[in-house]
């Protein structure tokens, strides 16, 4: 495997380190495992390096003082991972990659990509025309999904017209895009929507006709260019990130987004709050191994306290009984006792006239209960008091669900969209499989962050191999898109792990 190339100075060396984490992002997506990843990315942040540094060192030997027009370094890096994936394909080092990689780059859709100028994807030939600070500017604002003030920041712009300026390069981006449009080599049919779709796409409020509503379904030419000339709605992102990257441009943008919520871009957490990608958050406390293990002393010290003290009425004889059926009846106590005043004491079977007969069958169900069943029957026990058989029965029925899933379409156009799913889980998870149900009959097509098996209008998604673990009161995120006909309702009747999962409103 090459080493990473040695920055040239100090400019090129926070390029490099900017780019490096999108590279390993996309390479992930791309390949089957960690290792894998890390070898593509590097192969693909080597080769595309060296073509950055060609094509400069061959706009300086010209002497015209102007870059040629290219695509930005980090979607240019992109493209090489896809660019080594092929190669590696070719080589037999195929089993490395991503299965359904695998198949698109065997595709017409990978082929547009090396074929005849004219016939690739309209966005990564609109992006290719614009001068190089634009087409950055909007590739980091619109698919790295980096704050304006970030963007700002790293291309050295005013933050105040950094907003205005990104709204000229959009319609520079269109301008781009409707022209190579024309240049299109198109049938008479294509040619001759090529007015009306420029029209229909220039007004928010101006609405698609049936006839080209109908052609675009069928023509992917068509579809494709009126994604990039639409502005309004939201779509551009998705038009730059399919068009320029190709095979899980959508999940790249998904997870770029979801990595630029967090402050994570640029691969540290702490790079990223020195460049600004963390404005208007407050910094959060790092706990060093010091505070972790004062915390667990002091946490220690105040269970000990409150298991000792003493619990129940005024009363003496009663007192004793209902110590015996507090402690006998907490979870804590469930994986066994470990202090003296604990279940293994009967008291209240020998002080107590009629409640030390009740509290005698609690202790002996918490001593002989399986450990692997603890948590359930804890629950129960712990809400009722011990020898109300009813009370716990009655409690578990109201326990709140352990998880909460918030279900949400990103977008959608006439025959699809795009979703995304956040699970919270109150418990810890060694791995998850979530299940739900489509009322309209809707089909996933394809899922990042995760797999699926969908049957008639069932849909298990299940963990990826870096995502299977989850905290108590973690969460966990996935997206999918979609095919849908008439209607596209909400999912319903969620499932984590096969219990009952609670959809947020």
């Amino acid at each position: 495997m090459p080493d990473l190339p040695t920055p040239q100075n100090a400019a090129e060396a926070a390029l490099l380190s900017e780019c490096w984490d999108a590279v390993l992002s996309y390479a992930d997506l791309c390949t089957s495992g960690s290792a894998s990843a890390t070898r593509l990315a590097t192969e693909a942040f080597t080769h595309g390096i060296d073509e950055l540094r060609a094509a400069t060192a061959a706009s300086k030997s010209t002497g015209t003082g102007r870059r040629a027009l290219r695509l930005p370094r980090i979607p240019l890096l992109l493209a090489s991972v896809r660019t080594v994936a092929a190669a590696w394909e070719t080589s037999g080092l195929g089993h490395r990659l991503d299965p359904d990689l695998r198949l698109w780059l065997h595709s017409d859709k990978a082929a547009r990509y090396v074929g005849p100028p004219l016939h690739r994807p309209l966005a990564l030939r609109g992006l290719r025309d614009m001068q190089e600070p634009d087409a950055v500017l909007l590739w980091l604002a619109e698919v790295e999904s980096l704050p304006m003030s970030a963007v700002a920041r790293r291309l050295g712009l005013d933050p105040a017209a950094a907003s205005s300026e990104l709204a000229q390069v959009r319609a520079l981006f269109r301008d781009r895009c409707h022209r190579n449009h024309l240049d299109t080599p198109m049938d008479a049919h294509c040619r001759s929507y090529a007015r009306l779709l420029d029209a229909v796409t220039r007004s928010p409020s101006a609405e698609t006709p049936e006839d080209l509503s109908r052609h675009m379904a069928r023509c992917v030419e068509c579809a494709e260019a009126a994604a990039c000339l639409r502005l309004h709605g939201g779509g551009l992102p998705a038009a730059l990130s399919s068009g320029v990257i190709g095979w899980g441009g959508l999940a790249y943008l998904e997870r770029r987004r979801r990595a630029a919520e967090a402050g994570m871009s640029g691969g540290r957490t702490d790079a990223a709050v020195d460049t600004g990608l963390n404005e208007g958050k407050p910094v959060r406390p790092r706990i060093g191994r010091t505070g972790i293990l004062v915390t667990a002393v002091l946490v220690s010290a105040l269970a000990l306290t409150v298991s000792l003290m003493p619990f129940g009425g005024s009363k003496g004889d009663d007192a004793n009984a209902a110590q015996g059926e507090s402690t006998d009846g907490q979870s804590v106590a469930d994986p066994g006792p470990t202090f003296p005043s604990g279940s293994k004491t009967k008291s209240g079977s020998g002080t107590g006239t009629g409640t030390g007969t009740a509290g005698s069958p609690a202790v002996a169900d918490s001593t002989s209960r399986p450990a692997g069943n603890s948590d359930q029957e804890a629950q129960g026990e712990s809400s009722s008091p011990a020898g109300k058989q009813g009370g716990a029965k009655g409690s578990t029925k109201s326990a709140a669900p352990d998880c909460r899933v918030k279900y949400e379409i990103v977008s959608e156009w006439p025959d699809g969209f795009q979703a995304t799913v956040t699970v919270t889980s109150t418990k810890t998870l060694a791995t998850w499989s979530l299940g739900w149900t489509f009322k309209d009959g809707q089909r996933v097509g394809q899922m990042w962050d995760g797999t699926f098996t969908q049957d008639d209008s069932h849909v298990t998604a299940t963990a990826a191999d870096y995502n299977k673990t989850v905290a108590a009161n973690g969460t966990f995120t996935f997206g999918f898109l979609g095919s849908w006909t008439g209607s596209n309702s909400a999912a319903r009747n969620f499932t984590l792990n096969k219990a009952s999962c609670q959809a947020a409103g």
